[in-house]
């Protein structure tokens, strides 16, 4: 491609609203222009990085057994309904209905879909087992869309699903799948680290993720150096430190004024804040829930969503506590009831809490479980967090920002039960198929690269996944030598299948060795009046400060064996 035609444009200038690298990068080498919040369209050079990221999937999955099919954006919402997950997703999920009145989803995800399609093919346990993938655009109502196409609203991935006769068939299939992302993630030289993940919305008894970490992640993963446990935030458990025992006090009530937060407390009453009872109010779609844990610790909403079964999760607002007979700032477990209350397992953990006193301006001290409260539910509902013990291994505990890449899951029968997928087996019995779901991020993963391999030149691609092998740099295409020269290799380079951007524009050295690095093309390959004397050109990696000279006869067959192109 000569870049005198190319449809591309790019900038000097980090644009305002990127936040992150990949985001600000993408934009400035013209790969992608942002549409609108959280939808990206993806421009020529980007498109073609797209594309081979693709392809090496597909090769991959070829590889364990998997085969390709597409299906629609479009999905009747009547299957969601049937498995419950309209209300899972809730308004991440793009619902509208078509002229006649019938309701459709853009699709996020397609378990529902593909189960459906399965159910009407399948009869047998002969059929079994199946490996389908797709790679298929999705579309997420996003609260706050970030990170450019880190996390947008309408994105590329790659979704398989695996359909088997057994558990243990399922269980193959699912090692197959992690064994084809390994591949995928050292084929695009992306560092990847699988960890213990939440099944979320998607469901499953088991799931795994897929993260590189990086400081620009949404995801915080919590890991032990020492046995090598990891899991995501969300999922993660942690040991947490036990309070010395002492003997049960009296309860005594003591004025607080205007203290309504642990730090306040904490520090009035001269206690610790693992000393401290916090009080957090949450709203489901059927109640309010009164949820405490120990004033060190954080609430894990998932695991909190998980043991209530609930679809709808928000901390409530002050008019909803109070409407429920509580008192914001100064509530307590202690003589409630009314209100469903639901404890983390830290309030086993010591004695003598401080708690509220259910009256504005005090609180209690001396508050012990069972003595003085009562719970309906207790569970470790706490977010694990630095410091605390490893659960496996005592260890402490550490985290680090991550970008989620894929995410593996073990489904069950949940889908095929709701939607009837069944297959005879070997005695002629109708049973549910076992399935697995294998989602992969394509965006996600362009991001992760540039995010993790760019200096403040511009991005640095891989070699599988440049848009382009070489950069072909003409300085003074009006000389007509050089023109002549440069024409020559560009022609060359095409004939021997080497990707070439060929820079043929009348502009300064400055101009294009400066697109040359943002666009992180491997190797740049430079013919100018100073390399024509000595009948050369100047070969640069694009990682290099050094430069070479190759004889202009020898200039492509040096450049397709240069370690640059490897």
């Amino acid at each position: 491609m000569r870049l005198s035609q190319a449809f591309l444009h790019t900038r000097r200038e980090d644009p305002k609203e990127a936040e992150t690298i990949s985001h600000k990068l993408l934009i400035r080498s013209g790969m992608v222009y942002p549409v609108t919040g959280g939808v990206y369209a993806y421009l020529p050079l980007g498109l073609r990085v797209v594309e081979k990221v693709k392809r090496i999937i597909e090769e991959e999955m070829e590889k364990v057994g998997a085969q390709e099919l597409l299906m629609p954006h479009l999905q009747p919402l009547s299957l969601w309904q049937r498995t419950g997950r309209d209300h899972a997703f809730g308004q991440n999920l793009f619902s509208l209905h078509d002229r006649k009145g019938f309701e459709l989803c853009l699709g996020p995800t397609h378990e529902e879909v593909i189960t459906n399609i399965v159910r009407s093919q399948v009869e047998s346990y002969r059929d079994l087992p199946l490996l389908l993938y797709q790679i298929q655009t999705k579309f997420r109502d996003e609260v706050r869309p970030r990170g450019g196409i880190i996390r947008a609203r309408e994105f590329m991935m790659m979704d398989g699903y695996s359909f088997s006769a057994s558990e243990a068939e399922l269980d193959e299939v699912y090692h197959k799948a992690i064994h084809a992302y390994g591949q995928i993630f050292h084929r695009l030289e992306l560092p990847a680290v699988i960890v213990e993940a939440d099944s979320g919305a998607i469901g499953g008894k088991e799931s795994h993720e897929f993260i590189t970490p990086n400081p620009s992640g949404e995801d915080k993963v919590i890991y032990c150096e020492n046995c090598g446990y990891a899991a995501n935030e969300e999922k993660a458990h942690g040991i947490k430190p036990d309070i010395p025992p002492e003997p049960p006090g009296e309860l005594e009530e003591v004025s607080t004024p205007g203290m309504t937060t642990i730090d306040e407390v904490s520090s009035f009453l001269s206690v610790p804040p693992e000393k401290t009872l916090k009080a957090l109010f949450y709203s489901t779609e059927e109640e309010i829930i009164f949820v405490v844990i120990r004033g060190d610790l954080k609430v894990n909403e998932v695991k909190l969503k998980h043991i209530l079964g609930c679809f709808e999760l928000g901390l409530a607002n002050d008019d909803e506590v109070r409407n429920a007979g509580l008192v914001p700032g100064f509530a307590s477990p202690v003589g409630l009831s009314g209100v469903k209350i639901v404890a983390d397992d830290s309030i086993l953990k010591g004695q003598n809490f401080v708690a509220g006193a259910n009256r504005s301006g005090f609180h209690l001290k001396n508050v012990n479980y069972p003595r003085d409260f009562k719970c309906d539910l207790i569970s470790d509902i706490a977010l694990a967090s630095t410091g605390q013990g490893c659960p496996h291994c005592g260890q402490d505990l550490r985290s680090r920002q991550s970008i989620e890449l894929g995410h593996v899951f073990k489904l069950g029968t949940i889908f095929s039960e709701k939607l009837s997928a069944l297959f005879s087996d070997s005695r002629g019995r109708q049973r549910p198929i076992f399935m697995g779901c294998y989602g992969l991020g394509v965006d996600r993963m362009v991001a992760a690269i540039i995010e993790q391999s760019h200096d403040e030149k511009g991005i640095i691609w891989p070699r599988s996944i440049s848009p382009y092998q070489v950069y072909l740099c003409a300085l003074g295409m009006d000389n007509p030598e050089v023109r002549e020269r440069a024409e020559k290799l560009y022609n060359e380079f095409r004939q021997k299948g080497v990707e070439v951007l060929f820079d043929d524009r009348l502009e300064p050295p400055g101009v294009k060795f400066n697109d040359a690095d943002l666009l992180g093309i491997p190797l740049r390959v430079t013919v100018s009046p100073r390399t024509l004397k000595t009948n050369s050109a100047e070969i640069k990696q694009r990682t290099s400060k050094d430069s070479s000279l190759l004889p202009l006869s020898g200039v492509v067959e040096g450049v397709r064996n240069h370690p640059g192109e490897h």
